[in-house]
């Protein structure tokens, strides 16, 4: 295993996760009618259909306290199955082929891998101690784990289910971000207050950017050209200019009735178009709708208690909110920023993750 030194590791902050013969059976079929035939090509493409599931609709949400992923309908909003995972399953993503679900068990040390068509957990890797992010190399090849007790990277190879790397940064690491063109990647240190900026091909870090107060999540432009970082203890965001590594803005939230101390961003989603960005306040129980271009926020949409996590779904008409102390999600519709309803699902949720 290769490690690579990023910051030394005192560095802190003020403010410091069937068996019968085919030949019998061959012997024992009597000639297939037209209309067997027509069955049998049915049920082959459906056989097919159900091993190739691809779009299901279904919405999975992870809950840390439950052990458990809670798969819902994608137009009921009903539980379709409840899935068991290691313990404290957290962060989730889509495969590059959406055929399965990754989600961190963070209490298990390992990513649990959920076959979408089987739903069911079909086997398991091992990643380090307190995996609490992740995120895919642009081949879908490897996976960029944040390690949060061990203040590391690992570089995981998905399909050997071998660690090949374990990269030093600063305390806390926990968002994690692979840039559009797959050269870069961006990891938050919450004590250290840093981004640090590696290179994937010798995972050296080539910059440490200091942010804002314990920076958490990622979402970047369309271009790759802006890296937005969500900063809990500032109240705001952090725009880095990806070709340079420099601080170009930060973006600032203040919802009505909330002391600066209870507005906490930690997630973010962009629009494909790169127009608009959705950051989770925390504690202050609502959505900042951010111009992308101006950097002002358009308006603060009301949710549950403790907004995480943010998802849009594919045609993005559509954003679920993740509230982890109400155990609920909430479903934004993105045209009229309205909360069309709340679901309950499991304890403690973190991560949304649409199969659309």
């Amino acid at each position: 295993m290769i490690s690579t030194t990023g910051i030394p590791p005192h560095q802190t902050a003020a403010n410091s996760p069937r068996g019968h013969d085919n030949k019998e059976m061959t012997r024992m079929t009597p000639p297939k009618t037209p209309i067997r035939a027509l069955a049998a090509a049915l049920c082959l493409g459906l056989c097919a259909g159900a091993a190739l599931a691809r779009d299901t609709g279904y919405l999975f949400v992870s809950s840390e306290n439950d052990n458990a992923v809670t798969v819902l309908d994608g137009k009921s909003f009903q539980v379709v199955k409840t899935i068991a995972t290691g313990e404290r399953p957290r962060d989730m993503k889509l495969s590059a082929d959406r055929s399965q679900v990754f989600v961190i068990a963070s209490n298990s040390e390992r990513v649990d891998v959920i076959d979408i068509a089987r739903l069911e957990v079909v086997r398991s890797i091992d990643v380090g101690e307190d995996p609490e992010m992740f995120a895919f190399g642009k081949d879908g090849s490897r996976l960029y784990v944040s390690n949060e007790e061990d203040a590391q990277v690992s570089v995981i190879d998905v399909a050997a289910n071998k660690v090949l790397a374990r990269i030093e940064v600063g305390e806390e690491p926990e968002g994690v971000l692979v840039g559009k063109d797959g050269s870069r990647l961006y990891v938050t240190s919450e004590v250290a207050n840093m981004v640090h900026v590696i290179d994937t091909a010798s995972n050296a870090i080539l910059a440490n950017v200091v942010v804002g107060n314990r920076p958490r999540r990622f979402a970047d432009t369309p271009d790759g050209g802006e890296v937005w970082v969500t900063n809990e203890l500032g109240a705001s965001v952090t725009v880095l200019d990806a070709k340079t590594n420099v601080v170009k803005e930060t973006v600032s939230f203040a919802p009505k009735g909330f002391r600066s101390d209870d507005v906490t961003p930690v997630g973010i989603a962009m629009t494909r178009d790169g127009r608009t960005a959705y950051v989770t306040l925390g504690r202050a129980n609502h959505v900042a709708v951010v111009d992308v271009a101006t950097r002002k926020v358009r308006d603060y949409v009301l949710v549950g208690n403790r907004a995480w996590g943010a998802t849009l779904n594919r045609d993005e008409s559509m954003l679920v909110v993740v509230n982890g102390l109400s155990d609920d999600i909430s479903l934004v519709d993105t045209r009229t920023n309205k909360v069309l309803r709340s679901v309950p699902v499991g304890r403690v949720p973190h991560t949304a993750v649409i199969d659309d």
